[in-house]
């Protein structure tokens, strides 16, 4: 297993989201990984629908990551995904205090990450 990411990020270049499913498990695998973190298995690449919602989230008032200074407040939040799997990103789109948990939501792409925005 090389843990080459490389199809993950030239998917959301492609403004496309996929995830990992294991060979072996069957189980879903989000942020990309080396190997299944439940079996060992070799996980591979697979186009999702990017459609989720909200499982929880965080607005961020105050970041100590230098990239995101100065773009307070933002909303970091857990969407799940009804292939099974739990993807991160910004909530986009809305202001902070309509983020709920619950929350239909759409990937989109922001300088090629994954983010989500109202559906």
């Amino acid at each position: 297993m090389s843990g080459d990411t490389s199809a993950y990020w030239a998917a959301c270049r492609r403004g496309e989201l996929v995830i990992q499913r294991c060979a072996s498990c069957d189980r879903r695998v989000h942020l990309p990984a080396a190997e299944c973190p439940w079996c060992g298995g070799e996980p591979v690449f697979e186009p999702v629908s990017g459609e989720g919602v909200v499982h929880t989230f965080t607005v961020v008032h105050r970041s100590f990551v230098p990239e995101y200074r100065g773009r307070e407040p933002y909303v970091a939040a857990w969407v799940d995904l009804p292939e099974g799997a739990r993807a991160f990103g910004h909530v986009v789109g809305c202001p902070p205090e309509e983020v709920r948990i619950g929350l239909p939501v759409r990937v989109t792409f922001v300088d090629d990450l994954p983010h989500w925005r109202p559906a």
